[in-house]
C-alpha cells in the first residue's frame, strides 16, 4: 500500500521530435487532413510517458473521432455564423464590400467586431468540451476519467465573470480563475469518484503581486514623464514594467495552477500537492527560445541549402523550356518557410512544451493514495464531440 504517489515523466527529446516531424509532414502532404491522427499520436505518447507509481497514464483517443467532430462542428458553425451575418446583413452593417463613405466604414467596422464577439460563445463552448473529451478519453490504473454535461453554463459563467474582470480592469481576476476553475472541477469524475474544489478565491491574490509590480512601475513612469515633461521615464519605466508584468503573468498561472491543484479533492479522502517554479518555468522558456533560435538557424540554413541545390539541378534539367518561370526561385522560399515551420513546432515541443510538462507533472504527488484502491470504474461518456468546436476554431491546435 502507497501512502503517497509522485508524478513523473519519462518523456524523451528524440522520439518526440521525430515523431513530430514524421506527422507533420504527413499533415502537409494530405492538406491538414492528418492533423487529427497526428495529433492523437503526439497525446499518445506524452500520455504513456506521464506516470504515478509506475502506472502511465493512456490516451484512448481516436484521430477518425476527432476528424468526424471537426466536420460536424464545421457545419454548425457555417450556419451560425452565416446567421450571424444575415442579421448584420438586415440591419445594413455588412463585413464585406468596399465602404463608400465615413459612416459604412464605420459601420463595416462595427460589423466586424460583432462577428467576432457572436464568435466568443463557441470558443468558450470549445474550451468546455475540449477538456471534456480529453478527460472522456484519459486513463491511469485503468479507470476512466470523465466530466459531466455542462458546457453552456460554463459559456455563461464565463462570459459574466470575462466582464467582471474587464469594468474592474483585472482587479477580479482570481475571482474568475477560481470559480471558472471549480465549475469544471466539480463536474470532473475518476472511475465513480468525484473530483471538488475547495479553497477560497482570495487566496489568488498573492499570485499577482508582480503583475501588480509590474503595472505600477509603468504608472509611476506615465507620472513621472506629466510632471517633468520628459520622454524617459515612461521609456525606461514602461520597459521594465511591461517585462515585469509580462513574468508576473507567468508567476500567476504558477501560483494559480499550484493552488487549486492543491485544494482539489477526489472522493472526500484524497488530495495533491503542487509546487512548480515560476522561476523554472521562466528558465526553460528562455533557454529553450535560444536554443531553438541556434538549432532552427543551423538546421534551417543546412536544409534550405540541400533543397535550392537540389531544385537548381533540377530547374535546370527539367525545366529549361520555361524561360519566364523561374521555378528556383519561386519554390525555395516557400519550401525554407515549411522546413521552417516544421523545425520551429518540432523544436518549441520538445524544447519547451514538454520540459514544462515533465516539471508541473514531477512536482505533482497524490495524497492519501491509499483510498484509489477503493474507487470502481465508471461507464464511458456518450455525446463527446471530439473537440471538433475546438479543432474548428483552433482552441485544440496545442496538445
Amino acid at each position: 500500500m502507497t501512502a503517497s504517489i509522485p508524478g513523473h515523466y519519462h518523456g524523451k527529446g528524440s522520439p518526440l521530435f521525430a515523431l513530430y516531424l514524421k506527422t507533420a509532414v504527413l499533415t502537409i502532404l494530405t492538406l491538414g487532413i492528418y492533423r487529427f491522427w497526428g495529433k492523437t499520436r503526439i497525446r499518445k505518447y506524452i500520455w504513456s510517458a506521464t506516470s504515478g507509481n509506475n502506472d502511465s497514464f493512456e490516451y484512448t483517443g481516436t484521430g477518425l473521432e476527432k476528424f468526424l467532430g471537426f466536420l460536424i462542428a464545421i457545419v454548425v458553425l457555417a450556419i451560425y455564423l452565416g446567421i450571424v451575418q444575415m442579421i448584420l446583413f438586415y440591419f445594413g452593417l455588412a463585413v464585406f464590400g468596399e465602404p463608400q463613405s465615413d459612416i459604412e466604414a464605420l459601420a463595416q467596422l462595427a460589423g466586424i467586431y460583432i462577428t467576432v464577439f457572436a464568435a466568443v460563445p463557441l470558443f468558450l463552448f470549445a474550451q468546455y468540451r475540449a477538456r471534456r473529451y480529453r478527460m472522456a478519453r484519459t486513463r491511469w490504473r485503468g479507470l476512466r476519467f470523465g466530466m459531466e454535461t455542462g458546457a453552456w453554463g460554463y459559456v455563461l459563467r464565463a462570459i459574466g465573470h470575462y466582464l467582471l474582470t474587464f469594468l474592474t480592469l483585472g482587479l477580479l481576476l482570481p475571482r474568475q480563475t477560481f470559480y471558472l476553475e471549480k465549475y469544471m472541477t466539480d463536474r470532473t469524475w475518476y472511475g465513480d469518484a468525484k473530483f471538488v474544489q475547495v479553497g477560497k478565491w482570495t487566496a489568488l491574490y498573492r499570485g499577482m503581486k508582480h503583475i501588480f509590480i509590474g503595472v505600477g512601475l509603468m504608472i509611476v513612469g506615465l507620472a513621472i514623464t506629466a510632471f517633468t515633461q520628459s520622454p524617459a521615464p515612461i521609456l525606461i519605466f514602461g520597459i521594465v514594467g511591461y517585462f515585469w508584468a509580462l513574468i508576473g503573468l507567468v508567476s500567476y498561472r504558477i501560483f494559480s495552477l499550484n493552488y487549486l491543484t492543491r485544494h482539489k479533492v477526489l472522493d472526500k479522502e484524497v488530495s495533491f500537492t503542487s509546487d512548480a517554479s515560476t522561476a523554472e518555468v521562466v528558465g526553460i522558456y528562455i533557454v529553450g527560445s535560444l536554443a531553438i533560435a541556434v538549432l532552427g538557424a543551423i538546421l534551417g540554413y543546412i536544409a534550405t541549402t540541400v533543397v535550392a541545390g537540389a531544385l537548381a539541378g533540377l530547374g535546370t534539367v527539367a525545366f529549361e523550356d520555361l524561360s519566364n518561370i523561374n521555378f528556383v526561385v519561386f519554390l525555395v522560399p516557400v519550401l525554407s518557410y515549411i522546413i521552417f515551420f516544421l523545425l520551429f513546432g518540432g523544436l518549441f515541443l520538445v524544447l519547451i512544451t514538454q520540459k514544462v510538462i515533465a516539471h508541473v507533472v514531477s512536482n505533482v504527488t497524490v495524497l492519501n493514495a491509499d483510498h484509489l484502491d477503493t474507487i470502481r470504474q465508471r461507464a464511458a461518456d456518450k455525446g463527446a464531440d471530439a473537440e471538433g468546436f475546438a479543432d474548428a476554431l483552433d482552441v485544440g491546435a496545442a496538445v
